[in-house]
């Protein structure tokens, strides 16, 4: 398939419903509104292709872009590569669910990461904290250095509350999945969680609302899913 005929499917599985959430969570248009379940057919058709990625994610339409996300080959990918797809990444839909996950095949995900998360702009340091989580979900606890990971929780604990609201966001899902994920500092997870609490986000909406990963590990270890990995990072 070239882009002009991936660009017609995804215009056709376009649904007013779906394209009305994306709006409402911070996409803009051009987009058309496909759910993520509905591009698995074009994705298994495709499978990975890079050139065909570029050309989507340049679009600026938020649909191409995710499904650039989606057959993307990560390791074909560089540093300067994210760097320039974070650029476009204009609203965290795209910066942690895209960018952060398709940088989560790489083995230069860490490093590329720690950069984001040093810089202090939020969408960067969104998807940085966002690509931990990736990583911690679906590589074996031996691929992370546990000190790293102990000094990464002694940060969230003393800048989340300073921290840009995206950021906040991910970094309280760091804390979660730290503790859910990351056996050898769970304890430490669930005392850092205790230690930040609840957290009121307003996520660009009139009325702000309270999220806490203390409670998040609670219902995760009430079901029973301490050590949980994913099989896959992306769909």
């Amino acid at each position: 398939m070239n882009i002009n005929e991936v660009m017609q499917e995804l215009e056709a599985l376009g649904k007013e419903r779906t394209k009305k959430i994306y709006l409402s969570n911070g996409a803009h248009e051009p987009l058309f509104g496909v759910a993520t379940g509905a591009m698995k057919p074009m994705a298994k058709q495709i499978k990975k292709n890079q050139p065909l990625a570029e050309q989507l994610y340049a679009t600026g339409n938020y649909d191409a872009m995710y499904f650039a996300g989606v057959i993307a080959d990560p390791q074909a990918m560089t540093h300067a590569d994210f760097e320039r797809w974070m650029d476009a990444a204009y609203f965290y839909m795209l910066s942690d669910y895209v960018v952060a996950v398709t940088l989560a095949e790489t083995d230069i995900a860490q490093d590329v990461a720690d950069t984001w998360i040093a810089s202090g702009e939020e969408l960067r340091m969104s998807g940085g904290w966002s690509c931990y989580c990736w990583l911690l979900g679906s590589r074996k606890d031996a691929e992370f250095e546990e000190d790293k990971l102990r000094q990464m929780l002694g940060q969230v604990e003393q800048t989340i509350h300073t921290a840009p609201e995206r950021a906040k966001i991910a970094m309280n899902l760091f804390i979660y999945t730290v503790a859910m994920s990351y056996v050898p500092l769970h304890d430490l997870a669930v005392e850092t969680a205790q230690k930040v609490g609840p957290l009121e986000v307003s996520l660009g909406k009139p009325k702000s609302k309270l999220i806490s990963a203390s409670d998040n590990i609670q219902k995760a270890m009430d079901r029973n899913q301490l050590g949980f990995k994913r099989k896959y990072v992306r769909c």
